[in-house]
């Protein structure tokens, strides 16, 4: 159902769609096989969230209202992924240029804004009504997102950032549109109110979870794995998680990676190597997988007491271990 969707799109966003989820080249010849390489991991949360409250299986393969809430969430968190590459003057996603690489940031800016106005048209449209409160969610998701990286962006220019304003701009950023999704599938498989509280609620662990594994990454990933350059995040000097948790450390070796931050010269590898093992060395990397730890027990806490069916909620949790324990 994805791919009908963004067929539907005028034809230069489709191009520029298509490229980025792997399913084109620049020239829009299409890359044999399967390539995408998206996790999908938002409209799983959708779909698994609805049938653990359902009496029933939900076949992912029938249209429906909680088929449309998966797509909608994925077109919103690949709008957001559009845009963040602009942001963060990302060259490289799943192995491959960014959009606004081959396409220029004019032309990136605009496929992101189609793919979520993409995302209500098909949230909305549909034979099975969806109720506004469905639309609301979504909604009021993407304004966290947005306020999110908002966030995010106004860390590059600040020399301090507290590790409490670094969690919010995560529960933001990432964790809103991963508890939107287990809230719609809550809502539309028919949970009752204090189902979805709960759902919701291990969204929001399950995305803070999957944001400190991202960060660990952004530091010391494999570029074959990540699909981004060696060490990305240091190279840039963002305040991320770990990086924030080693700053507001009060250690010596928080206060050199201080400086080091606050030079405006250009890094070179030493320099890179260096704030790496300063991050560790201050405790950033050690608070990270704890707080990633205590995340997952929050998280598989709020599964325990929302009474779901079992198959389902066990496949819950075990995408809350994959999503903070993973290598790309």
């Amino acid at each position: 159902m994805l791919r009908g969707a963004i067929d539907s799109l005028p034809p230069a966003m489709r191009l520029v769609t298509d490229y980025h989820f792997g399913w084109c080249d620049r020239d829009g010849r299409p890359v044999p096989g399967d390539p995408w390489s998206g996790k999908a991991l938002r409209p799983a949360l959708v779909l698994l969230a609805a049938n653990s409250v359902s009496g029933a299986d939900l076949d992912a393969r029938t249209e429906g209202p909680v088929l449309r809430a998966a797509v909608a969430v994925e077109l919103v968190h690949n709008f957001s992924l559009v845009h963040d590459d602009v942001m963060d003057n990302d060259a490289t996603r799943r192995h491959r240029d960014t959009v606004w690489k081959v396409f220029g940031i004019p032309v990136a800016i605009l496929a992101g804004d189609a793919m979520l106005a993409l995302a209500n048209q098909v949230l909305t449209e549909g034979a099975a009504p969806v109720t506004p409160a469905a639309i609301t969610m979504l909604n009021e998701a993407v304004q966290e997102l947005i306020e999110g990286q908002s966030l995010d962006v106004s860390f590059e220019t600040r020399a301090e950032v507290a590790l409490d304003e670094c969690a919010a701009m995560a529960d933001k950023k990432t964790a809103a549109l991963m508890a939107c999704a287990c809230g719609l599938g809550a809502l539309l498989g028919g949970g009752s109110a204090e189902q979805g509280r709960l759902l919701r609620l291990f969204g929001t662990h399950l995305g803070v979870a999957f944001q400190l594994a991202d960060d660990l990454l952004g530091l010391t990933g494999d570029p074959r794995s990540t699909g981004k350059p060696a060490n990305n995040d240091l190279w840039t000097r963002k305040k991320s998680l770990p990086v924030v948790a080693a700053l507001t450390s009060d250690t010596d070796a928080g206060r050199e990676l201080a400086a080091l931050y606050a030079r405006t010269e250009t890094w070179e590898h030493a320099d890179m190597a260096r704030a790496l093992a300063l991050v560790e060395e201050a405790g950033g990397v050690a608070w990270t997988r704890a707080e990633a730890a205590r995340r997952i027990e929050q998280a598989l806490s709020c599964l325990y007491e929302a009474g779901l069916r079992t198959d389902p909620a066990a496949d819950l949790a075990g995408l809350l271990r994959l999503s903070a324990r993973r290598d790309h």
